[in-house]
């Protein structure tokens, strides 16, 4: 174990090793997904180009051509946002260069999950810091920022206001609707924050990072804007831009695009027509619009909008709108227009001079949905790049797993291939009863060949006898498994105990643990050994094993 301090904190050093493969391999990834990867021919005609260096050098001239994004308005916007945290040079720099016409943007956007919710929120982010380093290097006369677009506006707290410490679900039990982003800090949240202190604060950087947290996270402060303070500290040293979409300044910038949804409904119409033509090539459709596109947001709620003729009814409330009425409203209040999942990208790459966007695979399949919509309006569609994904396996575990002789990639199987894995090559005992299954053919086909001749009606007896002993046999084999299991018991919790700690709910350790218990034991390390580690085009899955 390698330590060393900083500004009087001990850090644990992050001494790794990597190995990388296949999403494919991993099992964990859908059909669209690695049909992208494999840039399968069915998906083409669904995005402009599959992202690589020549790919972004065109992306990158396209954009300089169309313009259309509104700087001075973006500058405005984000020397608002960053007066309540400090601002380090590195972000200084990007905020100046996103002022001119020279620089472009590298993209991820995620909600403002609780304490950032998942892992993968963090491999995004500095895949996105990755990826902006290599286009610089690729193109040195332009500049490239990486962003974060906060996706504050979701009222899903179902899905936002909770994470998993070591596997244990923890959730924020507040009565407060509507947008996430907008809900505050309360005494439930704090409450929920003093137990996440009790599970990292005996670690070497647990002290810190809580006290960080209480400072983001203040009573009464907008989980948004937490979430801004936390991510500005997490990432400031590498010149990440916050962007919060939810504000009047960036929402003017899309009152014609808002107004030709509310009035004309276009983009339902051309998201359903490419869902229809997705399904057709056989892939699940991620996303379906409704007649509008756009929510009517408050900081009570975030409601649907829906048009009866020549009235516009904001539903679960008594607000109803004319037309004229509801294009006031939108010139005065364009920040009470709320993009859905259909509409959000296109906003998104309409207030950003934007080049290459990074998501998970759901994300991928939603925007895949939408190349027509961008077509619609005129904005330029970005490259497509699945985010990074990690294992995390620490010194402990793979020790373990080095002790129990599994390979990083057998640990992708199931706990029960995993058992009968170790089973195959460690028992001392003939377990397979593949041999007996062969003896039994033989001897069926020579009763058939000697019934035959005498009566073929006993034919089908036979074959009948013949399932039912192959069936007797493989069924004899299965118990003999699962007693040499027994008999090995120490090896198969252990085996369990593994598994369960790197695929907590039998899923990818990064859709479920958060980040905080890794931070606690490494600190700022963490930070900067993902992002030594992460990758920009090459589209592997990365393990990260401790030495």
């Amino acid at each position: 174990m390698l330590l060393y301090f900083h500004f009087g904190l001990q850090y644990q050093c992050m001494d790794c090793k990597t190995l990388d493969f296949s999403y494919e391999n991993t099992g964990f990834f859908s059909k669209l997904v690695l049909d992208y990867l494999n840039k399968d021919e069915k998906l083409s005609p669904f995005y402009n180009e599959f992202p690589s260096d020549a790919a972004i050098g065109r992306a990158l001239e396209h954009r300089k051509k169309t313009g259309g994004v509104d700087r001075s308005r973006l500058s405005r916007a984000l020397q608002q946002q960053y007066t309540s945290v400090p601002v380090s040079a590195s972000v200084k720099t990007s905020l100046e260069l996103l002022e001119q016409e020279t620089t472009f943007t590298v993209t991820t956007a995620h909600q403002p999950n609780l304490f950032t919710g998942p892992f993968y929120f963090i491999y995004k982010i500095l895949h996105a810091i990755r990826l902006a380093e290599k286009c610089r290097q690729l193109y040195p006369a332009y500049n490239f920022v990486p962003v974060y677009y906060m996706g504050s506006e979701d009222a899903d707290l179902d899905e936002l206001g909770h994470l998993f410490i070591s596997g244990q679900k923890m959730e924020w039990q507040t009565r407060q609707t509507g947008a996430v982003g907008r809900m505050k800090v309360d005494d439930a949240l704090l409450e929920l924050l003093g137990r996440i202190e009790a599970q990292i604060g005996v670690l070497p950087c647990g002290t810190e990072i809580s006290r960080q947290l209480r400072s983001f996270y203040e009573k009464g402060v907008s989980i948004q804007e937490a979430t801004f303070r936390l991510v500005n500290f997490l990432f400031e040293a590498y010149g990440l831009v916050v962007v919060i979409p939810d504000s009047a300044l960036l929402k003017a910038a899309a009152i014609e695009l808002f107004k030709d949804e509310l009035l004309n409904s276009r983009s339902s119409v051309i998201v359903e027509a490419t869902a229809a033509q997705l399904a057709g090539a056989g892939y699940r459709v991620q996303a379906h619009g409704r007649e509008i596109n756009l929510f009517y947001l408050t900081d009570e709620g975030r409601y649907r909008i829906e048009r009866s003729e020549e009235q516009w009814k904001v539903l679960e409330t008594h607000l109803v709108f004319s037309k004229e009425e509801l294009l006031q409203e939108l010139e005065k209040h364009p920040e009470r227009f709320s993009p859905n999942v259909i509409l959000r990208p296109v906003f998104q790459e309409l207030i950003l001079p934007n080049l290459l966007f990074i998501g998970g695979g759901g994300e991928l399949a939603y925007w895949i949905q939408l190349k027509k919509i961008f077509e619609q309006y005129g904005v330029p569609y970005p490259l497509l790049v699945l985010r990074n994904s990690f294992l995390f396996i620490n010194s402990k575990q793979a020790a373990l797993m080095q002790q129990l002789e599994f390979e990083p990639l057998q640990l992708f199987r199931t706990l029960h291939q995993l058992k009968n894995d170790w089973i195959t090559r460690h028992s001392v005992h003939e377990l397979g009863v593949e041999k007996a299954l062969l003896d039994v053919e033989q001897l069926y086909n020579g009763l058939k060949k000697q019934a035959a001749p005498v009566d073929e009606t006993l034919l089908r007896h036979i074959t009948a006898l013949e399932k039912t002993t192959g069936k007797g046999i493989l069924e004899l084999g299965k118990k003999l498994l699962r007693a040499e299991k027994r008999n090995h018991e120490s090896a198969m919790n252990q085996t369990g105990k593994l598994k369960d700690q790197l695929f907590p709910h039998n899923s990818l350790q990064e859709r479920i643990e958060n980040f905080l218990p890794f931070y606690a034991v490494y600190g700022k390390e963490m930070i900067a050994a993902l992002y030594r580690h992460s990758l920009a085009l090459e589209q592997r899955f990365v393990v990260l094993q401790e030495k």
